[in-house]
């Protein structure tokens, strides 16, 4: 018999190499197996005559064969059987590819069901490569609503499918429950046990959709209760007062330009909570571009001169570099000393600024993970500012005030519809700088197909005669620095053989020591590159306003979020920009997208729009953000759901703030599990 923690090997059938597969997917345990939730359904109940198919659907028809079958080979190499069926109704042509199996199953004097996608070629129905089954047949296959699972080469639907099947009936023990039983019974859920079997194997879809809701419930549980716990976790600690933020106006006159009237109003919200003893825990949005820079060191200013030190975390070393420069030339004219920390520093530069930061001299300290994993103590630490905080885990982004308390500000570049705000940061408050500096020219925008690649090449060679630099994206191929650094190298190659054969142009990407990176874009920024390929790792990168090019390879690739993210990456300086969104596709969803990039500036617009089309999961990019998937649970069809899980969630802290009740303990287990770096707030 198994446990919901057998490894995944043990179970019958699997096996060391197919065990390798399921790994891939995530699965590594009976329970894992178990909660490998389908992302669809083929309703093979649905039996139509074939005059009332319509094109597009998936259903099944029966009837018998009008014709005998034809085999022969495509242009291709591949085999093609074809048929047609008739029910009296009307005739359906049949066609499969590389089925060898089709002759043997197939005779002209029996009745088959036929399940696949209806197309249309001109007049004439098809399916392409349809189920079949017999009408003299066991029944296995028809007359059921059958799971679709996310796949990985070398597993098939019905192993998938199998591999469940063996486990559930060889289960010892129900599926341990995450909802407490007081919960489900108030909002009359199903028990792990009937939701997580409904969902693999329901007999109708008012079935399915109890189960469903359940799962969503259990879901949308997880994440509240998770981020409601670490709200009342800071709930409880105090921070240093920072009560002397008057002097922020004498920060604000001594800059170059005038502070926006968004950046102004996001500073006094700051300014309100730092003063408080309860720590800050504040979230600034702002487009690329709007200022939050200077938002952020107008605060670092106000504790540095009430004596306190003040960190910034950037997410890389490039960017760090270039918050210490800058914050370095702002606070030199008051005479605050500033430190720098990040792990590719040389030992004497670490250790001299280590001494400046341990010795207090430093009130202003900028690094990466470095200040987390190097335990430099900051002595008066009241302020710590994370940028781009969906880098950093929950536990990371408080990890720098170590035992004490401190002020935490998260700043992001990443514009988030509200709805999915107050999701995603629920332990924040909210602040958004949603106007950009005066004289910003909106970077001119255009989609183009392959048939226009000399087109783009001619204008990118003008703007390098003319003394600009461009970037060049390739797309994220795979979760794989490997692979990516691959098709940097690769793309450059190609270049460099063409049109751009005599240009200084240098590849950025992943699998590049931190030292090579910052010397690729110290070249770039000091203009001794003309161009340099990457993949994303330019989306947080240094400001070269003399960059006034990006070209984008397979555009249709990203999400519009990140599109919009990297365009950010120019539009710095005084110079017109450009942005090209080159697309190998062409098809409606994908000019949509494209349409929509060219029409606006506005994150926010494009955000909503992001939201729209691709839904929350893909849009929040769930293992950066170090949040659990929303598998089942949808925002925009089950907000209903939500709120009965946010309410859920109060009821459950504030009879158990710690979940250490043995009702709770699973929902714990699974807040842990599922939310990136939340350990230690539960403790």
């Amino acid at each position: 018999m198994l446990l919901q923690k057998t490894d995944i090997r043990y179970l019958k059938g699997i096996g060391e190499k197919r065990a390798e597969l399921f790994n891939k997917l995530g699965v590594f345990s009976v329970g894992d197996l178990l909660r490998y939730l389908p992302r669809g359904y083929e309703d093979r109940t649905d039996v139509r005559d074939i005059c009332d198919a319509e094109e597009g659907e998936s259903l099944c028809v029966r009837g018998s064969l009008t014709r005998g079958i034809r085999s022969f080979r495509a242009r291709t190499g591949s085999k093609v059987t074809q048929t047609a069926v008739t029910d009296g109704t009307g005739i359906m042509n049949l066609t499969w590819f590389n089925a060898p199996y089709v002759e043997k199953t197939l005779r002209s004097d029996e009745n088959f069901t036929f399940f696949g996608r209806v197309n249309r070629r001109g007049m004439i129905l098809e399916m392409i490569n349809p189920v079949i089954e017999a009408e003299s047949a066991s029944g296995d296959k028809m007359g059921k609503i059958l799971p679709v699972y996310p796949c990985t080469a070398g597993l098939t639907q019905s192993n998938i499918r199998a591999a469940i099947k063996i486990a559930k009936e060889n289960l010892s023990e129900p599926i341990t429950d995450v909802i407490p039983e007081r919960i489900r019974k108030k909002y009359m859920l199903l028990s792990a046990d009937e939701a997580i079997s409904t969902i693999h194997m329901p007999q109708s879809f008012d079935e399915f959709e109890n189960a469903r809701r359940t799962l969503a419930f259990e879901e949308f549980l997880i994440l509240q209760t998770g981020v409601g716990s670490v709200k009342q976790y800071n709930r409880g600690k105090t921070a240093p007062q920072i009560t002397d933020v008057k002097c922020i106006a004498e920060f604000a006159k001594g800059l170059k330009f005038e502070l926006t009237t968004a950046q102004k109003r996001v500073i006094n919200e700051i300014s309100a909570d730092i003063r408080k003893t309860s720590p800050m825990n504040r979230l600034v949005q702002g487009d690329v571009g709007s200022g939050k820079t200077v938002v952020a060191a107008a605060v670092m200013y106000a504790a540095a001169k009430q004596g306190y030190a003040a960190v910034m975390m950037a997410p890389t070393e490039v960017l760090a570099k270039q918050h210490y420069k800058s914050l370095t030339e702002m606070f030199e004219p008051y005479g605050i000393k500033t430190a720098y920390l990040t792990g590719g520093q040389k030992i004497a530069e670490r250790n001299e600024n280590t001494e400046l930061i341990v010795s207090g001299k430093a009130k202003i300290i900028v690094g990466t993970h470095a200040l987390i994993t190097g335990k430099v103590h900051i002595p008066n630490l009241a302020l710590a500012i994370t940028d781009e905080q969906h880098r950093f885990g929950v536990k990371q982004r408080t990890a720098l005030s170590g035992e004490k308390s401190v002020h935490n500000l998260i700043m992001t570049a990443t514009p988030i519809p509200r709805t999915l705000s107050l999701i995603l940061y629920g332990d924040l408050d909210i602040s958004v700088i949603d106007e950009l500096p005066p004289g910003r020219k909106p970077v001119a925008t255009m989609a183009v197909g392959e048939n226009q690649r000399k087109k783009v090449e001619s204008f990118v060679l003008k703007k390098l005669d003319e003394g600009r630099q461009a970037y060049f994206i390739c797309p994220l191929v795979e979760e794989s620095e490997a692979i990516d650094a691959n098709a940097v190298e690769d793309y450059l190659k190609e270049l460099k053989k063409g049109a751009y054969k005599n240009r200084k142009i240098a590849a950025l990407h992943g699998r590049m020591k931190p030292a090579e990176k910052e010397d690729i874009m110290r070249r770039f920024a000091a203009g001794e590159l003309e161009a340099i390929v990457s993949t994303t790792v330019v989306e947080v990168g240094v400001d070269v306003p003399n960059a006034t090019v990006m070209v984008i390879e397979n555009a249709e690739r990203f999400g519009l979020s990140q599109l919009h993210q990297l365009r950010g990456r120019v539009g710095r300086g005084k110079h017109q920009s450009y942005c090209i969104l080159i697309c190998k596709s062409q098809g409606e969803s994908v000019m949509e997208r494209m349409k929509i990039m060219c029409q606006t500036n506005d994150g926010f617009k494009i955000s909503e729009k992001d939201l729209e089309l691709r839904g929350p999961g893909e849009f929040l990019g769930t293992r950066q953000h170090g949040l659990p998937s929303m598998r089942v649970g949808s925002l925009e069809n089950d907000m209903q759901i939500f709120r009965d899980a946010h309410d859920a969630a109060l009821e459950i802290l504030k009879a158990d703030p710690g979940l250490t009740l043995p009702e709770d303990r699973e929902l714990k287990r699974r807040i842990e599990k599922s939310i990136d770096n939340l350990g230690g707030v539960l403790n």
